[in-house]
């Protein structure tokens, strides 16, 4: 009989299980891996300045360093930002330890993970064995600087060089600077996308990006208005699971359940809490240190039972707004017609989240079969795995684009932004978020309402269509019958403006047709 074959288990570090799995965070190849990289790293930064509502200023530098195969290069990628900055004891680990960071709180934050960063150092890395270097400072009288890498297999940083600098000019901001392979021919015009996206849904940021080549793309800020950034909330108890509420049970200092209940989440006063404790058939007065695991999963039992808890503070979500988002869509698209609609905050597990749909029509939208779609979860746009996104399926299957007289080729585009403390994407790479009925209910509703008042404007412009074809039929011939009529009359012919002008076209749209027509005339 063959011998056994020996198992081996082993425990390995979140940044090793990052450095063998790269591919789930969105660091597949080097033409993606550079922009995931520029991405993440300008989120941070955009991030660092909504917290302190400053008006974000991020440059991004990419410059080759040395030829490696085909097009890939090594290239040295610097990201400036004037954001809050990082405190010194914070640096080391918030950029050289996966799922160290500030956005696991009850907010929402364009980074969803503590992973995007550091994934970017860490492809790096791993690729080019050289560290990185961090320069920050929250705008006192000193500057910090690192330069290290990440120790993979225990997931904390190697420091290689610590340097405290005097800050004259009282400079705030973080100063990334990194080496990677990658690929910027193959991903240049995603990454020029990004830019351009990321300007509309954030017109009081300026964004620059200089590219290997010394080109300069300059996205100037067009607003100054910032955001109201998202409050730190207490979770909302619908969609709680068991382990996390084992988890603030055993954190908790209250002395009953009911204050517990009261303290611990928002929307819950005392008559809610004790009727959920009657519910799961828990005492009042017992202490939350003290509930078994049967309580605790009874306790969870009765909340989803409960169903009449008032919905979810949505201070925790800042939405884009509609006038930011009006301003971004008509600096980047010039739309003829457009209509922003803001959904009221919605709920899907417990989590607050809110809709915003831009709808655009004409101007410098070219005209195509399929509708132009512009995606964003908070604030970020999502530019891969379009179909398999919510929004994809919404605009695509879920509406007859033909009951609000669009045409099938027509120049139509939709912006549409959610927003939560926690977005349900369907990868870690955050690219398309999952159809959460929920989440597809308000998109849908955002959007038939903007798609009412498109119908109304292209019906307008179906009529004035019908009038001004008419008029030209009108502005063809009535010159020639008041020309024959009156050499019949022996006459001299009349002037017709007056009787083109009830047909409800402005003055310079008769003008425009009458020239047309004595042009028609002339020739004939």
């Amino acid at each position: 009989m063959a011998g056994m074959v020996e198992v081996k288990f082993e425990q390995i570090s979140p940044a090793d299980f990052f450095y063998r799995n790269r591919d789930i965070a969105g660091f597949s190849n080097p033409s993606r891996s550079l922009y995931m990289s520029i991405r993440e790293l300008v989120e941070n930064s955009l991030d660092a300045c909504e917290i302190g509502r400053i008006l974000p200023q991020v440059v991004v530098q990419l410059s080759e360093v040395k030829k490696v195969s085909g097009d890939v290069c090594v290239y040295k990628l610097k990201v400036e930002d004037n954001g809050i900055g990082v405190e010194d004891k914070h640096i080391p680990k918030a950029f050289a330890t996966v799922f160290y960071g500030s956005k696991y709180g009850y907010r929402q934050s364009r980074g969803t993970f503590g992973l995007g960063g550091t994934m970017a150092l860490l492809y790096g890395q791993i690729t080019t064995n050289k560290p990185s270097t961090v320069i920050s400072s929250t705008g006192g009288k000193k500057i910090h600087k690192y330069v290290l890498m990440i120790d993979i297999v225990e997931n904390k940083p190697k420091i290689f060089e610590r340097e405290v600098l005097e800050n004259r000019d009282g400079w705030r901001g973080t100063i990334i600077e990194f080496y990677l392979e990658a690929d910027y021919t193959n991903s240049k015009a995603k990454i020029i996308d990004y830019f351009k996206h990321t300007a509309m849904a954030n017109p009081h940021a300026t964004l620059m990006f200089i590219d290997p080549r010394g080109r300069l793309y300059y996205f100037p800020r067009v607003a100054k208005k910032t955001p109201e950034p998202p409050i730190e909330s207490l979770p909302h108890p619908v969609g709680v699971d068991v382990e996390t509420m084992s988890r603030m049970l055993a954190a908790s200092r209250e002395r009953n359940m009911v204050a517990f209940l009261t303290n611990n989440f928002q929307k819950v006063g005392e008559k809610t809490a004790r009727d959920v404790l009657e519910i799961a058939g828990i005492p009042a007065d017992i202490s939350p240190k003290k509930l078994t695991h049967q309580q605790v999963t009874a306790l969870v039992d009765a909340i989803k039972k409960y169903g009449r808890f008032r919905a979810p503070d949505p201070s925790s979500v800042s939405p884009i707004g509609k006038d930011l988002l009006e301003i971004g869509i008509k600096h980047m698209l010039k739309p003829d017609f457009l209509k922003v609609v803001q959904r009221p905050p919605s709920s899907y597990s417990g989590f607050p989240f809110v809709v915003e749909v831009g709808l655009a029509y004409g101007g410098a939208i070219p005209p195509s079969e399929s509708i132009h779609i512009y995606r964003f979860a908070n604030k970020i746009p999502l530019l891969y795995d379009e179909r398999a996104d919510v929004v994809w399926k919404v605009v695509n299957e879920r509406i007859d684009w033909s009951t609000y007289k669009v045409p099938k080729i027509a120049p139509l585009a939709i912006v549409t932004h959610i927003c939560s403390p926690k977005i349900p994407y369907k990868t870690v790479g955050k690219e398309a978020v999952a159809d959460r009925p929920e989440i597809e209910r308000e998109l849908l509703a955002a959007i038939r309402e903007a798609a009412r008042a498109l119908k109304l404007y292209l019906g307008r412009i179906e009529k004035k269509e019908t009038v001004i074809r008419r008029l030209n039929v009108y502005a063809r011939y009535l010159p020639l019958i008041a020309k024959f009529a009156a050499k019949l009359a022996d006459k001299k012919p009349p002037k017709l403006d007056h009787l083109l002008q009830p047909m409800g076209i402005d003055d310079e749209m008769v003008e425009k047709v009458r020239k047309k027509a004595l042009q028609e005339l002339e020739v004939s």
